[in-house]
């Protein structure tokens, strides 16, 4: 008898009934608010209830999530869509398929009470930047909407310092800083920030955030079950903004401070609340900006930058 029933109990933990699927997560960065869905999903089990078992990684490399997913050693990868774009042209093997933050973060960050007015007053003046080849592009067209090019200021490599390059008087702005971030940061630190918002200095709108996979590696199933996840959880953090913070303060004492508490708050409009629906106008209109800035030798369809996983 008691034979029998060892001998049913290992038949049911056998079962795919039981089986959770494992997913490796590689985070663009170290864990912070932009990644609230992530965090607020596996700690309230809403993984699980979908019978997966997620690894999130932060990485020693941010640019190497997607070269890693492309690579076949992970299988999501939260990315930028503006890098998506040069990534696929490059030769790897990356589509989107969802979306974490629906808005674009980056912006033109200047002193609040230093001299420049509007962009147009950058003339002669030094700007920092972090990665080459987009932020470049959009500065550049930014610029040019107030009369200017490139060639009128003067670009140096703060290696993701962005705050402190500005505040130390390094640099008269910088390109790249996130709104949630680095004003934040900078108004903690007593030396005000001001923003000017790409999207309104003629950038066409992109989603700051993505999921990428492999094009012909991924399990659609499995990621259409890791996005109805997070799905749910932005819904609780939308309805339960205080308690999700508690949520995600509570799993790591680094992040429990006032720079998060007050960028959680500043993130949490900008979450997907449909992580997997699709706007291929904006993928289409990316595309073509990157093209006419010279970043891209062609123009693909949409279809190969992105797709909807629940019309797969």
């Amino acid at each position: 008898m008691k034979t029998t029933i060892f001998a049913t109990a290992l038949s049911l933990c056998a079962a795919p009934l039981w089986a959770q699927d494992q997913v490796t997560l590689l985070l663009d960065w170290f864990v912070n608010p932009d990644h609230g869905p992530v965090i607020i999903a596996q700690e309230k089990g809403y993984f699980a209830d979908q019978d997966l078992a997620v690894e999130v990684i932060a990485p020693a490399d941010p640019s190497a999530p997607p070269k890693m997913v492309a690579a076949g050693q992970a299988d999501l990868a939260i990315s930028y869509q503006p890098q998506l774009h040069l990534q696929i042209h490059e030769g790897l093997s990356l589509q989107r398929v969802g979306t974490l933050v629906a808005t674009p973060l980056s912006c033109l960050l200047v002193l609040a009470d230093g001299p420049i007015e509007t962009p147009a007053d950058l003339k002669g003046r030094k700007v920092g930047f972090s990665v080459g080849g987009v932020e470049e592009a959009v500065l550049g067209h930014v610029l040019a909407t107030h009369g200017l090019s490139l060639d009128d200021v003067e670009l140096i490599n703060v290696n993701w310092s962005m705050s402190p390059s500005l505040m130390s008087g390094q640099v008269d702005a910088v390109i790249g800083a996130f709104r949630n971030f680095e004003l934040n940061q900078m108004d903690i630190e007593g030396v005000p920030g001001r923003c000017f918002y790409v999207e309104e200095e003629g950038l066409p709108p992109y989603d700051e955030l993505i999921y990428v996979a492999n094009k012909d590696t991924m399990d659609i199933d499995m990621i259409q079950r890791f996005l109805a996840a997070t799905e749910k959880a932005t819904q609780y953090i939308i309805n339960h903004p205080e308690e999700s913070w508690e949520i995600f303060a509570g799993t790591s004492p680094e992040l429990d401070d006032e720079l998060n508490r007050r960028a959680w708050v500043d993130t949490l409009p900008r979450f997907a609340l449909r992580p997997t629906a699709m706007d291929v106008g904006r993928y289409a209109t990316f595309e073509a900006f990157l093209h006419d800035a010279g970043l891209i030798p062609s123009i693909n369809p949409v279809s190969d930058i992105a797709i909807d996983v629940t019309a797969q």
